[in-house]
């Protein structure tokens, strides 16, 4: 593996800390400390904290829906298996992640249009692919409906996870066993949820 330049260990620390500490409590000093660089290198990258965060949450957004797309609007892969893949995909990157879906989802409360570019090609691209694949399987959803529904299955116990675990649900050691027995289940719950549309 290639060591990481210096731009990357410092977006590395901010995105820690930003995640640990919000954005109004870290200062460029702890980014500084934390990548094990100095000030004058984060202005010369940068040229301030804002356009730091930008380029973070960029990064996470990227991470988090980047892949969604391309996914989505291959024609070749059937609506099932493209099921199978996010539920496994996105498992796996927030298992890896743990802050990525709750920071994200976070900033897009501050920033509504965060997410707009990327939408956009979605509903450029992937919608009418999904839209015709399930009109080929007379499947009664939409495609927005589809897309939420998967989403919403994987994306929220990660969201919900300190509440769970304070609530004596599961305890925090517990919840990748939790999660992963979700993946098998949660391919089952949707496949049930598609109802053949009725002449």
């Amino acid at each position: 593996m290639e060591p990481l330049s210096t731009e990357q260990k410092i977006i590395q620390a901010a995105s820690r800390l930003f995640s640990e500490k919000g954005y109004a409590a870290t200062r460029l000093r702890d980014i500084s400390q934390e990548s094990d660089t100095n000030l004058a290198l984060i202005n010369y990258y940068f040229r301030s904290k804002e356009n730091l965060f930008k380029m973070v949450i960029k990064q996470k957004i990227e991470q988090l829906f980047g892949s969604l797309n391309p996914l989505l609007a291959d024609e070749s892969i059937e609506l099932k298996e493209k099921m199978t893949l996010l539920v496994n995909t996105y498992t796996t990157l927030l298992l890896e992640n743990g802050d990525l879906a709750l920071f994200v989802l976070n900033e897009m409360r501050t920033n509504q249009n965060m997410l707009a570019p990327l939408l956009k090609i979605a509903r450029l691209s992937a919608l009418p692919v999904i839209q015709k694949q399930l009109d080929e399987a007379a499947i009664d959803i939409t495609p927005a409906d589809f897309i939420m529904n998967v989403l919403s299955l994987i994306i929220f116990p990660f969201v919900s996870k300190a509440l769970f675990v304070s609530a004596g649900m599961f305890k925090e050691e517990e919840f990748e066993e939790f999660v992963l027995s979700r993946k098998e289940k949660m391919q089952g719950w949707i496949i049930q949820s598609l109802k053949k549309k009725t002449v």
